[in-house]
């Protein structure tokens, strides 16, 4: 295992409280855009979470009164249209790496979005666990706007799991804003928030998830992930040796002992 608490990455701010880590890009001047660096940085920040025993769950934060604007115009965009094949396939393995390590990093991410969360911005909130956001937030996956497929860094398979085809078809296919109003309908965000308790409300719901057994948490966001492609009597046996897996846990065992004697479950995540 390793320690992430005093991580000092060059492309975003992070810090850690609690063993929750809040993640701000950290361009607000330009709604917080993303660059070959800082999604490179991501990826491999979040590939080392598997590994990190002093952080326990992720939080995205805006930056700014903006989450994310995307990839940066002139520092991605304009290159990408002089690289042959070769480096452009790289650059798209490699975003879509980043969401890879989100989704095995083995730890919750809440993603608490206000204003501007498009293109690759509406990716994260997309890939994280759980999201709240703002009256005012605005989600656009508008990547057919720029004359690319909406299929970007698993949008075409994670997003109709979290809204349903046909809706997630409308916003693939025009790239137009889904309000905050729609979003929460939709399912895509869990709830709204206004914006001067966004942070402490994201944060509020992080301390909750990491008072938790967060080794078990950890089997629980491998499931959701893994049970996407299984059959139900495949899923069913998963859950099986997963839950087995967990009841050899302290966490287990304390939660019963302070079940009998009346009290509130202390969990030390393994």
């Amino acid at each position: 295992m390793s320690a992430m608490a005093n991580l000092k990455p060059r492309h975003f701010l992070w810090d850690v409280e609690g063993k929750v880590a809040r993640v701000r890009l950290d361009r607000p001047e330009r709604k917080n855009p993303l660059t070959f660096d800082s999604y490179a940085e991501l990826r491999d920040t979040f590939r080392d979470l598997v590994y990190a025993d002093d952080v326990d769950a992720v939080v995205f934060l805006p930056n700014g009164g903006n989450f994310c604007s995307g990839g940066d115009v002139h520092d991605i965009i304009g290159p990408l249209v002089k690289m042959d094949m070769k480096a452009l396939l790289a650059f798209t393995r490699m975003t879509g790496d980043f969401v890879k390590a989100m989704l095995n990093c083995g730890k919750p991410i809440i993603s608490a979005v206000d204003g501007v969360a498009v293109g690759a911005g509406a990716i994260i909130a997309m890939a994280s666990d759980i999201r709240i956001a703002t009256p005012e937030a605005k989600t656009a996956f508008l990547f057919t706007r720029v004359g690319l497929a909406g299929c970007d860094m698993g949008a075409c398979a994670i997003l109709p799991r979290i809204i349903g085809q046909g809706r997630a078809a409308e916003l693939l296919y025009t790239g137009r804003t889904m309000s905050a109003a729609e979003g929460e309908r939709w399912g895509f965000y869990n709830r709204l928030v206004e914006p001067a308790t966004l942070e402490a409300d994201a944060l509020d719901l992080a301390a909750r998830i990491v008072a938790g057994p967060t080794f078990a948490h950890g089997i629980t966001k491998t499931q959701l992930n893994q049970e996407w492609s299984m059959g139900l009597d495949q899923a069913i046996e998963a859950e099986a040796q997963a839950q087995a897996i967990c009841m050899q846990t302290g966490d287990f065992e304390r939660a019963y002992k302070a079940f009998v004697a009346k009290e509130k479950p202390v969990f030390e995540g393994n």
